[in-house]
């Protein structure tokens, strides 16, 4: 791989693992909600997940997905189902569950994600899918070396994902005892979640335009 490759590489992982998506909201939702320990679980799923998703698209996966149009439709389905049931819990969740005035309160609607799932989260994460075909079409398949080419893009790219939400995760703590305001009351981050929620259908409905 020239530098040339390399640079248009690490332009596209920069550009699509820091721009705002599934991935990145919850990382933050989940710090101010819960505390940056509780996010840690899914700011190290989500490079695991993404790890096997774009390994099995290197063996064939990927032109899988676009060769049966069904499969195709159902990946889009899950992952906007997936979405806008976490945006619902999202949007009630009314206070921290690290607060146990709230816990009682919060139990029914608090977001968690565990570990499994932010992996499983991966394979209909529409973004992440794009991300993945992109990388094996254009710097993997095809190539006279694609053995060496994926053990330098694998790696890569999986320290893009960890620190991208770690980055966002790290946002998400540092607001969260400013959210749960003078009084304790999380006022504000009940209107943090929401908003953070409208992001997730924002994205679920662009999901279902491409």
């Amino acid at each position: 791989m020239n530098w040339q490759e390399f640079t248009a590489l690490m332009v596209l992982a920069t550009a699509m693992s820091f721009s705002p998506g599934p991935n990145t909201t919850l990382s933050t939702a989940l710090a101010a909600n819960h505390g940056f320990k509780r996010a840690l679980k899914f700011v190290w799923a989500v490079p695991v997940g993404w790890g096997l998703l774009l390994s099995l698209c290197v063996f064939g996966l990927g032109a899988l997905l676009l060769a049966v149009p069904l499969l195709s439709f159902a990946v889009k389905a899950v992952g906007i189902g997936y979405l806008l049931f976490l945006a619902f819990k999202l949007f009630y969740a009314a206070r921290s569950s690290i607060d146990s005035a709230s816990s009682a309160v919060g139990n029914s609607a608090s977001l968690n994600i565990t570990f499994v799932q932010g992996v499983a989260m991966q394979f209909v994460n529409i973004k992440a899918w794009m991300l993945a075909l992109s990388i094996v079409s254009g710097w993997i398949a095809g190539r006279a070396n694609p053995g060496e080419r994926f053990a330098i893009v694998l790696p890569l790219m999986l320290a893009f994902a960890f620190a991208s939400n770690l980055t966002y995760a790290l946002v998400g703590a540092l607001l969260k005892d400013w959210l749960a305001g003078p009084d304790g009351s999380g006022g504000r981050l009940r209107w943090f979640n929401r908003s953070m929620a409208l992001v997730l259908v924002l994205t679920a409905s662009w999901m279902a335009t491409i």
